[in-house]
């Protein structure tokens, strides 16, 4: 149970001092000097030890009873016992389990099994334990546990004098020691904690303070018991927007949540540092981190080192620091610092020369005089922080507001001690937000790009090329960084699609064209708008001649390749208001007042009435706010659990489904279920609710336990043959090109006239080739007068050698749009032709001397001549690229398909390497084989029926950037007021295409670009979706749930598990004042929801063989059976049937989809395995009234209503002269409802389509199955 259980805020709290017998030896010592001379003699530090351990849990049940209330960890013999057993010298806290029932408790704690007590009064007393003949003020300072898994534990260390009375007392009274006692012990408090609470627990070690003052010896042990079981009563605050408070007199203290479950809570000053370190020395210091060299803070006070150091690690999130890290060395432990390998540690400033003169290589943080430098020198030689990056953080930090009283002197003076407190720490919380956001910035901007350069099918980090794209200046910082072990894990989670705040800040500044780009799967070139800003920079062009080096794998060449990048478009500020916005307002529930008593009704008391109050707080918001009163779930399902309420805790547990999956304990709830009593498990079963997570639990642990895949590799060639299967792996890697047809196309070019299997040699030759064309495209440098005619999105991806044309001498190039010449001389612009505009091309020769040279003629509609170029040896080669290109562009404009042309351009590229690597005179054979298009155009008529491309408005790939066309399952608009979050803010409508696998794809419907790539819905295919106003989208999956997904976040945290069958339909009574929400699976269960509270009004159950789907209309419910449509009533008992015709009974067909159209008294019915709707009069539900012919369809899929026209999805199979072919075909089918014929015959699919949504009846889109995986865009007029 202790590894499953959410921390309290105490773990153990532990007394460290001088024992008793070396206090009596030195105060005896001291008397003795004193009567014989007068002077005391010089003292020399004593040894701390552990006096007193105390951890949970501090009391138990009143009769004998296996459970527990409370149990962190093992029962195991308490530290002290253990140091008797190894030391002939007995330990004896003095005054302290003096009594028999006492002695005995404190002889077998129960201490966490985490916690190693071994070096903690060393560090308790970093600096020594010096008896002293004056009472010093009180000290705190602060500690960080990490053990070999790299899981921390935060300790709060509280310092104090006593008096040392004839040797034989650790605490006295606070007043009335004798005047000849001149001697004084430092004890310390330690509490040790697993959350880094540092403000928190220096709080309420400063309200035990006055206690300590105060207390009466004899009371002494029963007040420190009573202090640590009052901490081990507060829970921790689940991630989120909850706070706890509690009061511990005088103050009132409060503890933050954290943002969610991978980021701790912070609990600190994070602007501490900037009050020590300018902004460069910042940036210098995370500079170190981020390259993991050997830091070392120093201080003269021990608390500034821990908080400083944590602030830095804060500042790296969401990188986390990897290597050992211990913010505070005792004086013993200095040869630590000697350890090879990277770390973060900190010492007193006392030790800073003898560190300075004994080791090397170290970085040296003077925090006190703030000053950054290494052990061999005074300056720190390490790569910096890239400009740009280094830049914007410098400007942002000149806008922060570093001082409380500054920022407060216009308001009144605060009366009262906890309102001071709280004004404090509203503006402390708004502050670190700001400093969060800035140092997230600063981290987005130096990581911007490495998603550009990831392959997450095969968990790829293609370094080299990352680093090319990389300023010269730029190069050694990111090569050190790329090293790390901060940077490795940082990758495991891009890689892992994790969405946390890089992910969320680098999706919501990326460039427009950025965006643009991540549309299209196209070789990266310099677009016009990037070559205009790169030459307004203030960055020197330099031009290499070679643009290939040893930053290419394994080529083992020695030069480096490098390219200037402009700094500007790395750079992207967030806008002021963006950075500075105030952090989300946090509810703050306050706790119980202690129990005046820690007795086990006492505190039994105390739970209740924390569940009751936390039943209230479920209660108030249980209709406002979702994430809130999961919060509200969580610790009351905690507090239950602690009462031994395993019933009500799971309960409560379960209820996280409804409201926020993201906190759900798995584990926790995993103990519970395998701890009920077998009475629970006869009232659990009675239990709709608790019987389904049981059930679920039980499932889990039967699966089989698979391990993540976190490993990263970096690319490199192969060293054997390739046969396709590694072929089409290793292309993948490399990230030229990821659709596997293309690579199929591309392994048979490579493979002609040679064994089905690609050479080492032949690959790392095509590799470097392709490698060398996309750097030297980088060095294109196009007169602005030449820039003028081109669009902002063109890039030049091929440029020929320097040619005389039929209109002067110069060079060709081409970009995705059109072909133009650079006239020779003084560079000018003169465009040949628009790759629409084409009409021929074909290979000629042209008369030189007594010769024929090769060249290129182009015959376009944008002039009457006819274009010539005399390419000579490039002829073939330009006459297979811009046929493709052409026909590209042909099929994109005719399926009105923007990947088309991307495609075309991507075959281009790769035919112009397959020339440049085979370099053979079957070299352009070869290539031919990569003209895709243009086989097409010559093979199958390209022209693409009138009405198809009249109604077509245009196409959209929702696999894009996946390796292979994935089914669209489910199609779902919302309009833009569904995400409309009342700030009056203009949302787009969007567009949620369900895949395969459980994947959603969200597109902003007023652009058709790409919001989200990959959302993530269980594991198993979704079948229905439905979008509702309360901001959130039902998604009906074959596991049975129903997820949803909020449209804010755009997260998956809520799941509805009440079905017990694959989820089929999902259906919404949009009737004013109804909103009446229903769901079925396809055992015929029909579930009522109330969409608020995602609780269960009602549930149905209709005999029949497989419930298919659900309309609701007027009030009346219409389901799809496989044998029949029925009509039920209000009372859920079926009132009419339509079955299938009689003549249809014995064979296998079945209804996959209905309309109905109340009004006329009409519903339409189609087959998946029939040409024909089928038209009944609901008041004659015997027979069909009509049959509508579907000509060439040989099954419905899906049918809707728009407007006066029913839209049907059909497949069928193609054929010429009535043979079939093999090829499957869809067409989009579109009916007259008033004159039952079909109006429209729409072609746009290679594959059976799969579903079909309206878009406010002015846009109807279709969606297909793999073979195509695209959504085609109709216009519904």
């Amino acid at each position: 149970m202790g590894d499953h259980l959410p921390p309290s805020l105490l773990e153990v709290c532990v007394v460290v001092g001088a024992s008793s017998e070396k206090l009596r030896d030195v105060y005896q010592a001291n008397q003795q000097a004193i009567n014989n001379n007068g002077t005391p003699e010089h003292r020399l530090p004593l040894e701390p030890e552990v006096l007193h351990v105390l951890a949970p849990p501090f009391i138990s049940r009143p009769h004998t009873d296996s459970e527990v209330v409370r149990s962190h960890g093992k029962r195991r013999r308490s530290f002290l016992r253990k140091k008797r057993d190894h030391s002939s010298s007995v330990i004896t806290p003095p005054t302290i389990g003096k009594s028999g029932a006492e002695g005995r408790a404190s002889e077998d704690v129960a201490v966490p099994k985490d916690i190693d007590l071994m070096a903690l009064p060393q560090l308790c007393f970093p600096g020594g334990l010096q008896v002293t003949n004056e009472q010093k003020d009180e000290q705190f300072h602060f500690l960080v546990f990490t053990d070999v898994f790299g899981n921390k534990t935060h300790g709060a260390v509280m310092q104090c004098y006593r008096p040392i009375m004839d040797g034989t007392s650790l605490y006295q009274n606070g007043a009335g020691y004798s005047k000849f006692s001149r001697l004084f012990s430092p004890y310390s408090f330690c509490v040790i904690s697993k959350y880094p609470y540092f403000t928190a627990l220096r709080d309420c070690l400063s309200c035990f303070l006055i206690q300590l003052k105060t207390c009466r010896l004899s009371d002494l042990e029963e007040r420190v018991k009573e202090f640590a079981a009052k901490l081990s009563l507060v829970p921790i605050p689940p991630p989120g927007q909850l706070h706890l408070m509690f009061s511990l007199r005088p103050l009132t203290i409060i503890l933050p949540s954290g943002e969610d479950k991978d980021h701790p809570p912070v609990d600190l000053d994070l602007h501490l540092p900037f009050l020590c370190f300018r902004p460069q020395q910042l940036l210098q210091v995370l500079s170190c981190l981020l390259q993991e060299q050997r830091v070392v803070l120093f201080s003269a006070d021990w608390a500034r080192l821990t908080l400083v150091a944590e602030s830095f690690l804060l500042y790296l999130q969401p990188l986390s620091w990897q290597q050992p890290y211990v913010p505070v060395l005792a004086r013993g432990m200095l040869d630590f610092l000697m350890a090879p390998t990277a770390f973060l540690m900190g010492c007193h400033l006392n030790h800073f020369e003898e560190v300075a003169s004994e080791t090397d290589d170290l970085i040296l943080i003077d925090i006190d005089n703030g000053n950054v430098s290494t052990s061999c020198s005074e300056t720190i030689d390490l790569p910096d922080i890239p400009p740009a990056a280094a830049e914007c953080f410098t400007e942002r930090c000149a806008s922060l507001q570093l001082h409380f009283d500054l920022d407060q002197c216009h308001l009144a003076s605060c009366t009262d001690i906890n309102e001071h407190r709280t004004q404090r720490r509203v503006w402390q919380c708004n502050l670190n937000h700001d400093i969060q956001k800035i140092t997230l910035e600063l981290i987005v901007n130096i990581f911007r790009d490495v998603s550009n350069h990831l392959n997450y099918e095969h968990r790829v980090f293609n370094s080299e090329e990352f680093l090319k794209t990389r300023e010269p200046a730029e190069q050694l910082f990111y090569k050190k960084v790329l090293e790390t072990h901060i940077f490795h894990s940082f990758l495991k989670d891009r890689l892992n699609r994790k969405m946390d705040n890089f992910s969320r800040m680098e999706l919501s500044t990326r460039s427009e064209m950025h965006k643009m780009k991540a549309m299209f799967e196209v070789s990266r070139r310099p677009t016009m708008q990037e070559i205009q800003a790169r030459r307004k920079s203030s960055i020197t062009e330099s031009r290499l001649s070679k643009r290939l080096g040893m930053s290419l794998p394994n080529l083992g060449d020695d030069q480096t390749l490098s390219f200037q990048r402009n700094t500007l478009l790395t750079r992207i500020m967030l806008s002021d208001p963006a950075v500075r916005t105030p952090a989300k307002p946090a509810k703050v529930f306050k706790l119980p007042d202690f129990p005046a008593s820690l007795s086990f009704h006492s505190v039994q008391s105390y739970y209740s009435e924390l569940i009751q109050q936390l039943g209230k707080a479920i209660f108030s918001v249980q209709h406002e706010n979702s994430t809130l009163l999961a919060r509200f779930y969580y610790l009351r399902g905690f507090i239950n659990m602690l009462c031994s309420r395993r019933l009500d805790a799971l309960s409560d547990f379960q209820n996280l489904y409804k409201t926020d999956t993201a906190i759900f304990p798995t584990q926790l709830v995993t103990w519970l279920v395998n701890s009920l009593h077998h009475d629970e498990r006869h009232q659990a079963d009675r239990r709709p609710e608790l019987k389904r997570l049981i059930l679920k639990v039980k499932i889990d642990n039967e699966r089989p336990l698979v391990q993540p895949d976190d490993h990263v590799k970096k690319f490199e060639l192969p060293r054997k043959h390739l046969q396709l299967e590694d072929f089409v792996r290793c292309v993948q890697e490399s990230g030229i090109v990821k659709d596997v047809a293309t690579i199929h196309r591309l392994f048979e070019a490579l493979t002609d006239g040679h064994p089905n299997q690609v050479d080492p040699e032949l690959f790392r030759v095509f590799y470097t080739f392709w490698k060398e064309t996309e750097a030297e495209a980088q060095d294109v440098n196009l007169p602005s007068e030449v820039i003028d005619h081109l669009d902002n999105s063109e890039c030049v991806y091929k440029l020929s050698s320097c040619v005389k044309t039929s209109h002067g001498v110069g060079k060709i190039a081409m970009t995705q749009k059109r072909l133009f010449l650079l006239t020779e001389g003084r560079a000018g612009f003169l465009e040949i032709t628009k790759f629409r505009d084409i009409q021929e091309v074909k290979i000629s020769s042209a008369p030189f001397l007594l010769l024929r040279i090769p060249s290129l003629r182009i015959q376009t509609t944008s002039r009457p001549e006819v274009f010539e170029a005399n390419l000579k040896s490039e002829t073939e080669l330009w006459n297979l690229l811009v046929k493709e290109m052409w026909a590209g562009r042909k099929m994109a404009d005719q399926h009105k398909d923007p990947q088309y042309m991307t495609q075309a351009l991507t075959n281009t590229l790769l035919m112009d390497a397959v020339m440049g690597s085979l370099q053979t005179q079957k070299s352009i054979s070869a290539a031919s084989k990569l003209a895709y298009f243009d086989k097409i155009r010559h093979e199958v008529p390209m022209m693409v029926p009138k009405t198809t491309s009249e109604t077509l408005k245009h196409k959209i790939n929702p696999s894009l950037g996946l390796s292979e066309p994935q089914t669209v399952h489910v199609l779902l608009y919302t309009p833009g007021q569904l995400t409309c979050n009342g700030s009056g803010s203009e949302i787009n409508p969007k567009l949620w295409v369900a895949l395969s696998g459980g994947r959603v794809v969200v597109f902003d419907a007023a652009s058709w670009s790409m919001l989200e790539d990959c959302i993530m819905v269980g594991e198993s295919q979704l079948n229905c979706m439905l979008g509702l106003v309360q901001e959130q989208v039902w998604i009906g999956s074959q596991d049975s749930v129903i997820y949803i997904i909020d449209t804010h976040s755009m997260s998956c945290n809520k799941q509805l598990t009440e079905h017990r069958h694959e989820v089929t339909g999902l259906t919404v009574d949009t009737r004013e004042h109804s909103h009446q929400t229903f769901s079925c699976s396809c055992d015929g269960t029909i579930l009522q929801w109330d969409s608020s509270t995602l609780k269960v009004k009602r549930q149905l159950h209709l005999s029949c063989a497989r419930l298919s789907s659900i309309q609701i209309h007027e009030g009346t419910l219409w389901c799809c059976c496989t044998d029949g449509i029925v009509e039920l009533k209000r009372s859920g008992t079926p009132q009419r049937r339509m079955p299938l015709p009689d003549d249809l009974q014995n064979i296998p067909r079945n209804f996959s989809s209905f309309i109905v159209i109340p009004e006329r008294g009409e519903l339409w019915t189609g087959s998946s395995d029939s040409g024909e709707l089928s038209l009944w009069y609901t008041n004659y539900n015997r027979r069909p009234f009509k049959t509508i012919s579907l000509s060439g369809c040989s099954g419905v899929t899906c049918m809707i209503q728009v407007k006066d026209k029913i839209w049907v999805g059909c497949h069928g199979w193609s054929g010429v002269g009535g043979h079939f072919d093999g090829h499957l075909r869809s067409q989009v089918m579109v009916v007259d409802s008033e004159t039952h014929t079909v109006v429209k015959e729409l072609q746009a699919h290679s594959d059976s389509i799969q579903t079909l949504c309206s878009a406010e009846d002015r846009y109807v889109l279709s969606g297909s199955a793999c073979r195509d995986g695209k959504i085609a865009i109709w216009k519904a007029q």
